[in-house]
């Protein structure tokens, strides 16, 4: 699935102050990664933001916003907001600001070590 492209270099205007941006190929899509969680992406034309799944009932309720349903089911604290609902750069820069907050209230993730497996001798 393609994304646009448009969209991701809105994004990446919108999070030129957020500090520890990873941009991931994910869903189809293309994914920021703030402090290593997931904060937004771009998929398809639409937005997809990582907001507190207390607050995202409410969030439904706002303009061009929608669940994710990417696997058929909705994903929790995930959300879709069509390209009507980010249209002007202060909606974009309102919703790009509450999925960063979301991952910057996370404890920092840190990449996994691999283990490494010690055989003895003759075995």
């Amino acid at each position: 699935m393609a994304f646009d492209e448009k969209l991701a270099a809105r994004i990446r205007t919108a999070l030129e102050n957020c500090n520890d941006v990873v941009e991931k190929q994910m869903f189809g899509g293309l994914a920021f990664m703030v402090r290593g969680h997931m904060a937004c992406g771009v998929i398809g034309s639409s937005l997809m933001v990582r907001v507190d799944p207390a607050k995202a009932g409410s969030l439904l309720k706002e303009r061009a916003v929608r669940p994710m349903d990417f696997t058929g089911r909705p994903m929790r604290g995930f959300l879709y907001v069509d390209p009507p609902g980010i249209a002007r750069s202060a909606s974009l820069q309102k919703w790009v600001d509450r999925a960063s907050a979301c991952a910057e209230a996370k404890p920092r993730k840190v990449k996994k070590r691999l283990a490494t497996v010690r055989r003895r001798p003759g075995r």
